[in-house]
């Protein structure tokens, strides 16, 4: 299984503070792919949470966050 499709596996038991924490993180990662290039962007460590995902990943999974945000009370 990717690290993709465990985030989406993961979405609806993640808390609000860890939804809002990871789209933070969605939008420096797609933010350092756009300014940097998939070669010129950070290289991340084995143990981060993006670690893996390519800017079509990235984008897709925070369009999921994003929704599952909307839907919290």
């Amino acid at each position: 299984m990717s690290k993709f499709d465990e985030h989406l596996e993961n979405l609806k038991t993640y808390t609000p503070k860890k939804l809002r924490t990871l789209r933070n993180s969605l939008n420096n990662r797609i933010e350092a792919f756009k300014e940097h290039g998939e070669d010129g962007a950070a290289k991340l460590s084995a143990s981060h949470r993006l670690y893996g995902l390519e800017i079509h990943d990235c984008e897709a999974l925070l369009k999921q966050v994003r929704k599952q945000l909307k839907e919290l009370p």
